[in-house]
């Protein structure tokens, strides 16, 4: 029996090959899509899950006078392990990470680098499940200045040759060496710590720096017992703070715990999060996933549609079948089963869709994801219980309704179909056409929020500024370096800063001394030299700017428009922002000599997915910056890069030539909005691929149903532009439907999506009526490449058709 209906099902693929096609093609792209969004929603919610123990983050809010919101930053004090382990008996160990940046060695007279590198304490290897190749993990980070390596560095370094125990001296630095004393297994891609490097913690951070309360460096983990009480344990932190730092100290701190599941995926409220790879917000994963079902969901519609459209076809093969004695049960496993043949087939196509766009999607997503058909048992039998389920639960109507049929109705030639079956054809079109739609809006929005962020007007230039990684070391070099490069051709100006613009700025607290008593208030400070409003054009409202003389040196001060209205209302009434010139002002600690000459207009030195700081910017050429800027001359971009390298090798030999443009570096900060558009869009465009294919088999069976009634209207003086219309009304009615249903449903969604975002843009009506002509348009074009064909047919062949 199996292979009977195996033959009736192949034979019906065969009969009717467009109709296979479309559903074949349809459901193909829908699981194809599926497949693809569920990998990269796997790879998501895989993160860190080698990790076995029961870590949490320890994070902190700063919530200080002066800023304008609290702030949750992925940072902690020094003191914080030793004495939570201490007091709290939930807890059973903690590590303290900080990150490094690039590591540079000299071997064998070669300089080697390390572009990432951590410190750590020696219970790193207790708590992170990292496998130790060599060496022991109880005892590699104990000891200051030793190092270990991921097996492809080590292998970078040493080739071959055992790691273990050899000693690397860091270049430029002959009194810096460090021993390997561990070699660990490369690192996975789906890791939030991300090193090639780890180095004991004690090798920086000395005796002060491990009793340092206030100084936030590093960032704590800590194991937890199974059974803890989260948010009874956090309670107790508020008296865990109070008693360490005393009232005054603690009054601006609070500390929360973050499952290490949700580092990676549940820290976009979270700033300064420096060590966290590939941060991702998890409610874009979720979003992908629901896209996915919807898309795959129209895919099932389509089939639905077309196979109870075409089941007219098959009706007097019921009749016999049921004349036969033929129970509903058989005609339930038959049809049931040639909707998952369909189905197979679909998913066999779907996987080549899948082989042949997953390197795009990878590159496209800067992902590591794996199609592990063949390698992984368990996936290829989910995808096969998906196909199967997918066929069964699409056939299940289609099989109903055709085993209804009476055979004595059928076998005399009645007509099978009725207004009850349309209609609910009728209702999958507006269905299908609803979530086509509601993607079209929701992509329109999502590309306007993104290109506003990358448009808006900043408040400074980042066009033709070339940002090079600096270094304390390089200290007395830097006006050496600066005025070379001032001297170069291609070179308009030079400045240098502590910090790079478009990240997350330093926070300090400050004094100010006006007409009334001191104000202490915390704001983001940056260090420059006196050239970087210059360099980033950054408009001077009030008082002046930096000047090169030595009594400027450390001791002058600018603020922005935020910190100085700040200022005022602390201050008192009456002021105005000039009168704020002059004034005593500095660092807590430092603000006895220090003055502030000038504010600024306000401008995003972060991100727009926040709002602007207040902010503190310091002339102190003695500390030592970050990095260069380099504004250059636009004409020729490849021959400015070519003299910087030139000047740069000359300058500082021992470090190798890098650079960023500002532009790409503002670029990055929307990296994950910009994904999440493209993706969304992808999957747009393919929906409605999937809805078109639906729409175009439902128009061509219903132009067969009625060749006749559009031959008799041709005869009797139609024309082809009355026949179109006359054929076409009745689906664009139904978009029209799904257009009211569409606009609604998203309209909340991306009002709640842009409440994200500090810096928004208005949902204007005309997006939602350009989405629904869009999509009235994409109806229309469908459904009249059929209609046309069916109103250009000479009326005496379809009359004469039987």
């Amino acid at each position: 029996m199996l292979k009977n209906y195996l033959k009736i099902a192949f034979r019906n693929i065969r009969k009717n090959k467009l109709f296979s096609f479309l559903n074949i093609a349809g459901l193909s792209i829908g699981m194809a899509v599926c497949i693809l969004i569920l990998l990269f929603v796997n790879y998501e919610r895989d993160f860190d899950s080698i990790h076995t123990k029961n870590i949490y983050r320890l994070n902190e809010v700063q919530n200080w006078e002066g800023m304008v919101a609290p702030q949750n930053v992925a940072l902690s004090m020094y003191p914080m392990g030793p004495t939570l382990l201490e007091e709290f008996p939930e807890i059973e160990n903690y590590t303290r990470i900080t990150g490094n940046g690039e590591m540079r060695f000299l071997h064998e007279k070669k300089h080697v680098v390390l572009a990432s590198s951590l410190s750590a304490d020696s219970t790193f290897f207790e708590l992170f499940d990292f496998k130790m190749v060599s060496g022991d993990p109880a005892s590699a980070l104990k000891e200051p200045n030793s190092l270990v390596l991921t097996t492809s560095s080590a292998g970078k370094i040493f080739g071959d040759e055992p790691a273990l125990g050899k000693v690397l001296a860091l270049a430029n630095q002959d009194s810096s060496f460090f021993t390997v004393t561990g070699v660990v297994e490369n690192i996975p891609d789906n890791s939030h710590l991300q090193f090639e490097g780890l180095v004991s913690l004690y090798t920086y951070a000395g005796p002060e720096a491990m009793n340092n309360w206030g100084g936030n460096w590093l960032t704590t983990y800590l194991e937890l017992r199974k059974e803890t009480d989260i948010p009874a344990m956090e309670a107790k932190f508020p008296a865990y703070l109070l008693s360490h730092m005393g009232e005054e100290g603690a009054g601006g701190y609070e500390l929360f715990l973050q499952p290490l599941s949700d580092v990676h995926a549940g820290s976009t409220d979270i700033t300064h999060d420096y060590i966290n790879f590939q941060k991702f917000d998890g409610a874009y994963t979720q979003i992908f996933f629901y896209i996915a079902l919807i898309v795959l969901f129209i895919a099932g519609i389509n089939f639905v549609n077309l196979s109870s459209a075409k089941s007219v076809s098959r009706a007097m093969e019921i009749g016999v079948r049921k004349a036969s004695g033929a129970s509903k049960s058989q005609l339930y496993l038959q049809f049931i089963g040639e909707s998952i043949v369909i189905s197979l087939m679909a998913m066999v196509l779907a996987a080549i869709f899948v082989a042949l766009a997953l390197p795009f999607l990878n590159q496209f997503s800067q992902r590591q994801l794996e199609f592990p058909l063949f390698s992984d048992p368990l996936f290829f039998g989910a995808m096969l219980l998906g196909a199967v389920m997918v066929g069964g639960l699409s056939g299940l109507y289609p099989a109903i309704y055709l085993s209804s049929f009476k055979p004595v109705k059928v076998l005399k030639g009645s007509p099978v179909t009725g207004k009850r079956k349309a209609d609910f054809r009728n209702v999958l079109v507006v269905v299908q056409f609803s979530c086509a739609i509601f993607l079209i809006i929701s992509t329109l929005f999502a590309s306007r929020q993104v290109r506003f962020m990358q448009e808006k007007d900043l408040g400074f230039t980042h066009e033709q500024i070339i940002t090079i990684p600096f270094g304390q070391r390089y200290t007395e070099r830097y006006e050496t370096l600066k005025q070379a490069l001032l001297r170069s051709s291609q070179v308009e100006e030079v400045s240098a800063s502590g910090q790079r613009l478009g990240n997350n700025l330093h926070q300090t607290s400050i004094t100010f001394h006006g007409a009334g008593p001191a104000v202490n208030l915390a704001t983001s400070q940056v260090v420059v030299d006196p050239d970087f409003l210059d360099v980033y054009e950054i408009e001077l409202i009030a008082g002046r700017n930096f000047n090169d003389s030595e009594a400027d040196n450390g001791n002058t001060y600018l603020i922005n428009e935020s910190l100085a209205i700040e200022l005022i209302q602390k201050d008192g009434e009456g002021k105005d922002i000039e009168s704020l010139v002059g004034s005593q002002f500095g660092f807590s600690g430092m603000d006895s000599a220090g003055r502030l000459v000038g504010v600024v207009k306000d401008f995003n030195f972060n991100s727009l997915h926040h709002k602007i700081e207040t902010l503190t910017i310091f002339n102190q050429r003695n500390w030592g910056f970050g990095e260069l800027s380099v504004k250059i001359r636009g004409e020729n971009v490849s021959e400015a890069l070519a003299q910087i390298e030139s000047i740069w090798n000359t300058q500082i030999p021992e470090r190798e030539f890098e650079y960023q443009f500002l532009d790409d570096h503002f670029n990055e900060l929307y990296r994950a909005d910009r994904t999440v558009n493209s993706i969304v869009g992808m999957l747009t465009v393919l929906s409605i691929l999937i809805s078109c294919l639906g729409l175009f088999g439902l128009v061509s069976f219903t132009m067969e149903q009625r060749v006749k009634e559009i031959g008799i209207r041709k005869v009797l003086g139609a024309s082809v532009a009355t026949v179109v219309t006359i054929l076409s009304k009745d689906f664009i009615k139904l978009v029209l439907v799904a257009i009211l249903i569409a606009i609604p449903i998203s309209w909340y969604v991306v009002d709640r999506w842009i409440e994200d975002f500090a810096y928004r843009i208005a949902i204007e009506w005309w997006v939602f009526a350009a989405s629904g002509l869009v999509a009235i348009l994409i109806a229309l074009a469908t459904v009249s490449s059929q209609a046309f064909r069916a109103a250009l047919m000479n009326p005496v062949k379809s009359l004469k058709s039987e």
